[in-house]
């Protein structure tokens, strides 16, 4: 599917398109998501209605790549009062059970909205050209089953990009909510590093302590994103900090993955961003001066946020009106919206020996 055909499709569906947005050169850019939800009936704990068209939803504000995030740990984790918590342990092969099964829904559901999955760097330039990929990500491990084997099958699915750890206690390295119990990265956790190396699929250090971010950049060969998170500009987060703050990324760890030519993913969390377009347009402004340019990318978290800033594709695109309107330079938003996640992926989907 094209751009074009993307959009009139959008509009056969009653959608706004993108003549209905303020004239602008906003309107022109493309839009990219690094961490985007979207759950089947069936896979939470509350009812929930049919899945949502997705070239529809992309259509809303010309998001041309799209990495739909697929939780590896969501049958073992449930909600208390510390936020998400694990409930209970998988059993052997569990993990790599439900991936299988998720995967072959997303990708019938991608399939089923003419949409294309992307899973090479030319796919990557086709996106970028305008034309609407959707990338398969994993948030969390699971599947891995303490088997690094595993990561060779999560490819041949078609996952190009895995975020190491969530919820769960694992063997690969510590995460944000629970009190670390691997200095950070475990043997089996560096083992994984480079296999996604190897293979070619960009890893995603979200949820993970400051350690394990250290670690990684230390002997990933690639470069690495944090797809999504706040970052604290005030003192190091650690476990101990109650949610939502305990999900902040530090500065020092932040400019770490800058350094390394990686990119930081701005959430849409209203706690963080406040509560509208407008200001989560001004907070990209602010992480653009703290981290430069190049290592800013939107992630939006969409789908497993409650009243979030950015409900829709729409309300991005408005975001980046905002950033016109306060004298962003188009090239600088063109980064932020695509560039510097598509520069990222295609980094990593070229395997390293």
């Amino acid at each position: 599917m094209n751009r074009r055909s993307f959009l009139a499709g959008a509009g056969s569906l009653a959608l706004p398109t993108l003549g209905t947005f303020p004239a602008s050169a906003a309107d022109g850019l493309a839009l990219a998501d690094m961490h985007f939800h979207q759950f089947f009936p069936g896979t939470l704990p509350v009812a929930m209605g049919p899945v949502k068209p997705l070239a529809q939803t992309m259509a809303a504000g010309n998001v041309t790549l799209l990495s739909w995030s697929l939780v590896g740990d969501l049958p073992w984790i449930t909600r208390g009062p510390r936020g998400l918590t694990q409930k209970s342990v998988p059993e052997p092969g569990a993990g790599l059970r439900w991936l299988e099964r998720e995967i072959e829904r997303a990708t019938a559901h991608v399939t089923s909205q003419g949409l294309k999955l992307a899973k090479t760097p030319a796919d990557i330039d086709r996106a970028l050209a305008g034309e609407p990929h959707v990338l398969i990500s994993v948030e969390g491990a699971t599947f891995l089953d303490d088997d690094v084997a595993h990561l060779d099958k999560a490819y041949a699915l078609g996952v190009r990009h895995l975020q190491l750890v969530h919820y769960i206690r694992n063997e690969l390295g510590d995460f944000q909510t629970e009190q670390p119990e691997h200095n950070g990265l475990t043997e089996r956790g560096r083992a994984v590093v480079a296999a996604c190396n190897r293979l070619g699929i960009l890893i995603d250090l979200a949820h993970a302590t400051g350690a394990v971010v250290e670690q990684t950049l230390a002997i990933s060969k690639a470069p690495v994103i944090w797809s999504h998170s706040m970052i604290a500009r005030r003192g190091v987060p650690d476990w101990t900090m109650p949610m939502p703050r305990v999900r902040h990324l530090g500065l020092a760890h932040a400019k770490a993955i800058a350094a390394k030519g990686g990119v930081v993913g701005l959430w849409a969390m209203r706690q963080d961003t406040g509560p509208t377009p407008d200001t989560y347009g001004r907070r990209l402004i602010e992480l653009a001066a703290l981290l430069g340019e190049d290592h800013i990318g939107i992630g939006t978290d969409m789908g497993a946020l409650a009243s979030p800033a950015i409900a829709t594709y729409r309300d991005l695109r408005a975001a980046f009106a905002t950033m016109e309107r306060l004298g962003t330079a188009h090239e600088v938003m063109q980064k932020i919206a695509i560039g510097n996640y598509a520069r990222v992926l295609k980094a990593a989907l070229q395997a390293q020996a």
